[in-house]
C-alpha cells in the first residue's frame, strides 16, 4: 500500500502523463482493389488526406483516451503542419513541444486495400531536423512525464539523445518502426520495446525462430528490459524478467488497420505510466488497437475510453 500511494503521489507531481518524441505527418490515402505489384499501374479511389506521424498518432490516441499528453515534434510552416496543429489540439495535445521549421512537413504515402491492409511510404520533411539539439532545449518537457514513447521516423541520433535524457525513474518506450539498427544504449533502456513480426524479423535476422516466443527471447537477449510483440488480431506477447504471457485481443471487423500500432503503443505507454504491470497494461492496448481497426484513417479512428470493446 505504500509502494502505492508512493505512485500516486509521483504521477500527480508530473505535469503529463506520457511525453511523445516523434513524427508528425499528412497521411496521404488511396484505396485499391488490391495493392500494385513492383512494376505495376493500378486504379486507386478520390485521394484523402489525414492527419498521422507516428508520434502525432501517439499524441492524439492517448489524449483521447484521457491522458495528459504532450508532443516533441517538427512541422512545417506550410498546410499541411497546420492540419497536424489543428488535429493535436483538438484532441487535447499539449503542442508546446511542436517546433515550426522552413522545411516541409512530413508526408506519409498509403495505399489500402479492402481488407483494410496497407503499404506506407514516408517523406521525412520537417521530421528528419528534430535534432538531439532539440531534445537537449526540451529538458524541462522531458522532466514532466514519467514514461517517454519514441519510434524511427525521426533521426536515430535524436532517439539516442532522449535514451541519454531521460528523467530520473522515467521509462523509455520505442517502436522501432521504420526498423533500423538500435544502439546498444538506446536497447539498454527500453522497457518495453515494441515490435510486429515484421520489426522483430528484420532485428533478429536468420536468429529469428518461427514463433513470437523465440522472437521475444531473443530481442531480450539484446538487452532490452522488456519485449512486446503485437500480433495483430491475435493480440500480444509481452516478456520480461517475470516471464512470457499472451494477452488477447478483442474480435472486430476490421476497415483499416493504418495507425492502429500507435493506437497500441500510446495506450500501453500510458497505462504503463499509471502504475499498471505490463499485461495488464498490453491488455488494455490491445483493446485500443482493435477499436482504432474499424474506422477509416489514423487519428480519427481513435476511440475515447468509452469507445473500447470488450476483452
Amino acid at each position: 500500500m505504500h509502494q502505492q500511494n508512493e505512485l500516486m503521489l509521483q504521477q500527480l507531481a508530473h505535469e503529463h502523463h506520457l511525453l511523445i518524441v516523434g513524427s508528425a505527418n499528412a497521411d496521404l490515402v488511396v484505396g485499391v482493389e488490391r495493392r500494385p505489384e513492383p512494376g505495376e499501374t493500378v486504379l486507386g479511389s478520390d485521394l484523402a488526406v489525414h492527419p498521422g506521424g507516428k508520434g502525432a498518432n501517439q499524441a492524439v490516441a492517448a489524449a483521447r483516451l484521457g491522458a495528459r499528453t504532450a508532443l516533441l515534434a517538427k512541422v512545417g510552416d506550410d498546410d499541411h503542419g497546420r492540419l497536424l496543429l489543428t488535429s493535436l489540439r483538438e484532441a487535447g495535445v499539449d503542442t508546446g513541444g511542436v517546433l515550426v521549421d522552413p522545411a516541409p512537413t512530413g508526408v506519409a504515402l498509403i495505399v489500402v486495400d479492402p481488407s483494410g491492409d496497407n503499404s506506407i511510404v514516408v517523406s521525412p520533411g520537417a521530421n528528419a531536423r528534430l535534432t538531439p539539439d532539440d531534445v537537449r532545449a526540451a529538458g524541462a518537457l522531458l522532466a514532466s512525464a514519467p514514461v517517454v514513447s519514441v519510434q524511427l521516423e525521426i533521426p536515430l541520433a535524436t532517439v539516442a539523445e532522449v535514451a541519454r535524457s531521460l528523467a530520473p525513474g522515467a521509462r523509455l518506450v520505442l517502436n522501432p518502426s521504420p526498423p533500423d539498427p538500435l544502439p546498444g544504449e538506446v536497447l539498454a533502456v527500453c522497457d518495453p520495446l515494441i515490435v510486429n513480426e515484421h520489426e522483430a524479423r528484420f532485428m533478429l535476422g536468420d536468429s529469428a525462430g518461427e514463433s513470437p516466443e523465440h522472437w521475444a527471447a531473443a530481442l531480450l537477449a539484446l538487452g532490452p528490459r522488456s519485449v512486446v510483440v503485437t500480433l495483430g488480431a491475435a493480440g500480444a506477447l509481452v516478456a520480461g524478467p517475470d516471464g512470457t504471457e499472451r494477452v488477447p485481443s478483442p474480435r472486430v471487423e476490421p476497415v483499416d488497420t493504418t495507425g492502429a500500432g500507435d493506437a497500441f503503443t500510446a495506450a500501453l505507454a500510458w497505462r504503463l505510466g499509471l502504475g499498471e504491470d505490463l499485461p495488464r497494461a498490453a491488455a488494455y492496448a490491445s483493446r485500443v488497437g482493435a477499436a482504432a481497426v474499424t474506422r477509416k484513417g489514423a487519428q480519427e479512428s481513435y476511440p475515447t475510453a468509452g469507445e473500447l470493446p470488450g476483452a
